[in-house]
This record gives structure tokens, sequence and C-alpha cells, in this order.
């Protein structure tokens, strides 16, 4: 058995039982902290937390590996609960378009974007695409992420999406920590189908969905609700083919135009919709109260020059709010949580404490792993990060450049 001390650590977040599996609208600026605290961890799992002055002692030293946290934070791991981290390569040559006045749809029309990343998928091998992805979540780990969900995709082809699938599933053997798949064969009408979208969509829903049930490769379905992409009517046909196999919604919508894929994607008890850099009052109305996570990913906002999502106005409305890296090569190539942190409290105006919620409890909420990550209380085995010395919490948002992870506990 594995036994860690850590001693005088300058603020416990997000610690104590009972505390509510989500968090909205008010609640969101509060964030329980014990200051001056210590945690007992045996093989990961909580069996004792409090305040130094309380510090009971220990007995038994043997085998117990202490570690002095004095000036740092401990937190709960920091969950993405919507990448795209399984790809084949970089799109910078996109980036460089984008600079001399070419926009997200513009390049996406002339067969770069989503199709530019499945024509390099599926030239690779599943060994290929496992060791470059492998390779990414050490990455996202040493960053602070605790959890993550991955999205198929970029093969577009019941081929290319089943050999995404499975890297995902070797991915959840290879790593001590919770990964989630999705299949997102709807996120954009591959070539050889650009004048029959029925015959895509027929595809996905009579071979490739059964398929991935048989081989039990996602717990999730997405589609790109969006104009140029899949219409909501679409949406909900694809969403109810994949319900059939048990695969529930976490869709992309709003992230262009409004088209009510908010509202039809909560009517398929969803669990969660993600993007909303566009909202309308219908929106708004239909998450507010709504057990569907509405989740802002303000990294693409920062990397396409485009529309922040309102998380005030979420809040205001009662939503469920989770922040998110939407980790991609072509529209947000960081999978840092912690520049996420920075940007929601830069660009959002949310304020630290908020950030710190929605990437903690809410983000887990969207994955479904509220009994278990996003929280530390007595019995939980959730990872944890230990901060390197800072002089409070804010100012993890606030130092946006610097490296604050120090140690992840997983």
């Amino acid at each position: 058995m594995r036994k860690q001390f850590i001693k005088n650590i300058k603020g416990l977040v997000q610690v104590g039982e009972n505390l509510p599996s989500v968090i909205r609208g008010q609640q969101m600026q509060q964030l329980p902290i014990l200051e001056d605290a210590y945690l007992a961890l045996e093989d990961n799992t909580v069996v004792d937390y409090g305040l130094m002055s309380d510090w009971p002692g220990i007995t038994d030293w043997r085998d117990v590996e202490v570690i002095d946290a004095t000036n740092c934070y401990v937190l709960p791991a920091f969950i993405d609960s919507h990448t795209h981290a399984v790809f084949a390569a970089s799109r910078e040559e996109e980036f460089v378009d984008r600079i001399r006045g070419l926009s997200y749809e513009e390049i996406a029309a002339k067969g770069g974007g989503i199709l530019n990343s499945a024509r390099k998928l599926n030239d690779m091998s599943e060994a290929e695409l496992f060791n470059a992805a492998k390779k990414r979540i050490e990455k996202m780990l040493a960053a602070g992420t605790g959890a993550l969900e991955i999205k198929s995709g970029y093969g577009l082809s019941l081929e290319g999406e089943l050999k995404m699938l499975r890297v995902i599933a070797q991915l959840k053997a290879h790593f001590p920590i919770a990964i989630k798949a999705t299949f997102l064969g709807a996120h954009a009408i591959p070539q050889a189908y650009k004048e029959n979208r029925n015959g895509y969509i027929d595809l996905l829903i009579n071979e490739v969905l059964p398929q991935i049930a048989k081989e039990n490769l996602a717990e999730y379905i997405d589609v790109f609700c969006e104009r140029n992409y899949f219409t909501r009517e679409e949406m909900t046909r694809i969403l109810e083919a994949g319900a059939k196999y048990g695969l529930k919604p976490k869709v992309h919508v709003n992230q262009f135009s409004v088209m009510g894929g908010v509202g039809a994607a909560i009517e398929q008890n969803a669990v969660s919709v993600d993007h909303l850099e566009e909202l309308d009052d219908d929106d708004l109305a239909a998450l507010s109260n709504s057990s569907t996570v509405a989740t802002l990913l303000p990294g693409c906002s920062h990397f396409l020059s485009i529309p922040f999502g309102n998380a005030r106005k979420l809040m205001d409305a009662n939503a469920i709010l989770a922040l998110a890296s939407d980790f991609n090569p072509g529209s947000s190539p960081s999978y840092h949580l912690m520049h996420v942190l920075s940007l929601a409290c830069i660009k959002m105006k949310m304020t630290p404490e908020e950030a710190i919620n929605a990437l903690t409890i809410n983000a887990a909420a969207a994955l479904e792993l509220n009994e278990t990550h996003g929280q530390i209380a007595l019995g939980r085995k959730s990872p944890l990060l230990l901060t390197k010395e800072v002089p409070s919490l804010a100012y993890l948002a606030y130092a946006y450049t610097e490296d604050h992870i120090q140690r992840i506990f997983i």
C-alpha cells in the first residue's frame, strides 16, 4: 500500500463531505477551502484531512511519503470533458491561412478543416495513432488533467471511425485515469458523400453504430449541429439512433449560429451541449435548471478569434456551466486547462472560484463522473494536483504563462 501525507497545505480546495454533485448560479462563487491543512492518502484514496492545528499525528511513519506543501494548494485535478486528442497531425498551415484573412468556414469550404484531418488520419495505422495520442495525453496529465473525454470524428468512414475508437479503447487501457469515448461520425460530410448526405447518415446509423455497439467502443454520441454541417433534424435522427445502442448525447451546438440545436439536444436528454459561443433567449430558457451541462470552450474562441461564450448569462440563468479545452489540431491546439482557467477569467469575466468550479465539479458532471471526481472527500480516489508555491488561488489564473503544477496524484 502506498501512503502519502501532505502537510502544511496553504489551501485544500473543493473539500468537504456531501458537497453538491453540480453547482449553479450564485453557488458558483463559493469554493470550499481549508487553509493550513493536511491530507492523508492511501493508494490515492483520501483517508483523512483537516486543519494542521487539529492533526492528531502519526504513530507509524514507516513507508509514508511526507510532502511539505507550504505555500502550495491541493485541488482536484481538472477534468477535460471535450477533446479531440486522437488526430493524425497538426494543421498550422490553416493557422497561417487565418492570419491571411480566411475564416474557419472558408478554410473548410476549400477542403481544409475537419476533412483535412480525415485525409491525414486515414493514412495512419492504429499503432501510429496510438503512439501519437499517448504522448499528448502524457502532456495533458502533467498539465493537471485528471480525466478526459476523447471524440472520434476524423475518420468519417466505417474503417476510419472504428480505427479512432479502437485507439481510444487502447488509451483507456493504458492510462490510470478515466477516459470516456464519444462517437462523432457526424463531424462533417466526407467528400465521397458530398452529393449524398443522407447516404452518409445512413452509413453512420446502419453500419457504424451497430459495430460500435458490438465492440463496446463508446459511451457517448456527438453531432456537429451547425450551418454547413448537420441540421437540427439530422442531429435528432442520429441521436435517436445512438440511443437505441445506449449511447448518450454530448453535442456540438451554436459555435457559429443558432439553429435550435440546444433545445433539441436537451429533448434527447443530452449529458452536455458544448461550444455555445452563440446563444439566444430560447437556449438560455432551455438550459435554465436543466440537468444538461453547458460546456464552454474558451480556447477555441481565443484561437479562432470568434466570440467567447457568455458565461455570466448562463450562470444567471441557473445553468450548469463547465469549461473544457476542445483540444484539436484545427481550432484549439492546446490541452492546457490552466490556460482555459485564465481565459475564462480574462475573457469571460468569470471569477477564479467560478472557473475552478467549472473545471472540477461541473466538468465531472459533463462526463458523469460526479461520484468519483471533481472534489476531495473521505473515501474518494479523485485525481489531485499539487501546485507550486503561489501567493493565492487567483494567481493560478493571473499568471497565465507560468507552469503552476508541481505534481499530480493519480
